[in-house]
């Protein structure tokens, strides 16, 4: 049952449905030493082709500048990030997975995928195509 944060249902369905979703996830990721934050952080460095400066890390993850310095700190404690030289900025660094983030990387995209195909395992395909159909209408009303 939703709780009532805004004046229609749906949304608030929609948000309770999304917040369920993430701690699900959340909890199967956590089982493997991982979370989504690193995930997220981890998948824009695994998906960029060059390097990322820490900023625009957290503007592809999404995340404040804050939090993406905790995650990456984290990374890089587990040995997963390195940071190297800018090559024509000799202030800043660029943020570049080891060969042990990759796998990790691979790991944590893995059990994503296997705890979201769990979570929607209900949903046959003419579910799915209807549902994602309501949704880009909602975006395109809003976009």
């Amino acid at each position: 049952m939703a709780v009532h944060g805004s004046s229609d249902i749906l949304i608030d369905e929609l948000y309770e449905t999304t917040n369920r979703l993430r701690q699900f996830v959340e909890a199967r990721l956590r089982e493997k030493g991982a979370s989504v934050a690193r995930l997220r952080a981890l998948r824009m460095l695994a998906r960029s082709p060059e390097p990322l400066r820490m900023r625009d890390l957290g503007e592809l993850a999404g995340i404040a500048a804050r939090t993406t310095t905790t995650i990456v700190d984290s990374l890089e404690r587990d040995g997963l990030v390195e940071r190297v030289r800018h090559p024509t900025d000799r202030r800043a660094f660029l943020l570049r997975l080891t060969e042990d983030g990759l796998r990790c990387h691979r790991e944590a995209e893995e059990t994503d995928r296997l705890a979201l195909a769990e979570a929607t395992a209900t949903l046959d395909a003419a579910d799915r195509e209807r549902l994602r159909a309501l949704l880009a209408r909602i975006r395109e009303n809003t976009g």
